[in-house]
């Protein structure tokens, strides 16, 4: 029974883990968009994401983003300049290549990762159902999608370069 029981704890403890986890995004492109506002541009969030995913799988850059801009917004920096980013972001990555796991340094700043996730993934569906619910433009309010009048064609019966055709 012994065994059994450890067995059983082991594996409600991975289910916890598994459960504890933050859904997270499963492409650059997705990360990109997601921390454009963070990099002030989509150009700049692509060469943040990438320059980041060299170094570590997907997962652990939106961590790191994540708590980035977490931990600038709980400052009052909602737009941070290029330098404030590095900051920031340098001093998340310290703490974890001195070993601290992402949850861990979430609450040294006073954070749980999980809710800074839960946030993100509230703001980014409340966009999309927005996004669903704007109606889009008609054809002829976009912008260049008028199209030239077509020029009157000339009746046949006046058109002096082509001979009337016989009726049959």
């Amino acid at each position: 029974m012994g065994i059994m029981r450890v067995q059983a704890m082991f594996l409600a403890a991975l289910i916890a883990m598994a459960l504890s986890f933050p859904a997270v995004a499963q492409t650059s492109p997705q990360l990109v968009k997601r921390y454009t506002d963070l990099a002030g541009s989509a150009e700049s969030a692509k060469t943040l994401v990438n320059g980041l995913a060299q170094k570590m799988a997907l997962g652990n850059v939106d961590n790191a983003l994540a708590l980035t801009q977490a931990s600038l917004e709980k400052r009052g920096i909602d737009h941070p300049t290029p330098e404030q980013l590095k900051v920031a972001l340098t001093a998340l990555l310290d703490q974890r290549a001195a070993g601290e796991g992402w949850g861990e340094i979430a609450h040294s700043l006073g954070f749980s990762l999980g809710e800074i996730k839960d946030a993100q993934d509230q703001r980014e569906q409340a966009e999309r159902i927005q996004r669903a619910q704007t109606p889009a433009p008609n054809r002829v309010d976009k912008p260049g999608a008028e199209r030239p009048l077509r020029p009157e064609r000339p009746d046949r019966s006046t058109r002096p370069d082509r001979p009337e055709r016989p009726q049959i």
